[in-house]
């Protein structure tokens, strides 16, 4: 067999474990989501209209793209979209994400195995030459004996609101709640996903709360 055979070889076995860890990478998407309702009336005929709940986000184009999402969960129930003024349901829906709080977490640092007590830190070449310049000792520079890297990082908290009221007579048929605690807080990423958690064995088991777990292949949007 050629170089360039081998070659080819090489790289072709290599894709498949290329996948795996990309794979391994990927983290499912975590939600706490709380749900309460009374009787919602089956998906025989029955119409929906997705509005704002906060008339400032009302006829935005951001807006409207997270609605589509939720409007594709009610489809999929069987309801059928209409105009609010037509709908027999109308789903009042809000989103956000907070402005963080930092998190710190700490590591432990094994001993550095390059110290001595009389030179301080020796670098590795000076150690397998038997030589030790002046300028390789830095007491401080790194703890000899080890101890504990500490890192810190952004948390955000995100969320979703949802209710469902009956327009001819105005009564509430469910409330919804869906948060997430994690490091994006890109809306683009967190709201479809809290969207496809908060329809997860929709609609629930009214007043309880659940973590919600969406495996990465299941995810509507992917994190970047």
């Amino acid at each position: 067999m050629n170089k360039q055979k081998i070659g080819r070889a090489l790289k072709l076995a290599t894709v498949p474990l290329i996948l795996a860890s990309l794979a391994a990478c990927a983290s499912p998407f975590k939600a706490d989501v709380s749900r309460f309702q009374a009787q919602l009336p089956a998906p025989q005929g029955q119409t929906f209209a997705v509005v704002a709940e906060d008339p400032a986000l009302a006829g935005g184009l951001e807006f409207s793209q997270y609605a589509d999402y939720v409007e594709d969960q009610m489809e999929r129930l069987g309801y059928t979209e209409a105009l609010p003024e037509n709908a027999n349901l109308i789903v009042r829906f809000d989103y956000g994400v907070d402005k963080g709080r930092e998190r710190i977490s700490t590591s432990l640092r094994p001993a550095d195995p390059f110290w001595s007590p009389w030179y301080g830190y020796r670098p590795y070449y000076a150690r397998r030459l038997g030589y030790y310049p002046y300028g390789a000792w830095g007491y401080g520079w790194q703890d000899p004996f080890g101890g504990r890297d500490v890192d810190s990082y952004t948390v955000y908290t995100s969320g979703i609101d949802m209710k469902i009221d009956r327009t001819a007579d105005g009564e509430r048929l469910f409330e919804g709640k869906a948060q997430a605690v994690s490091t994006s807080n890109r809306l683009q990423y967190l709201v479809p996903n809290l969207v496809e958690a908060m329809f997860t064995d929709f609609p629930g088991n009214s007043g309880e709360t659940v973590r919600i777990s969406i495996k990465p292949e299941d995810q509507p949007v992917k994190r970047k």
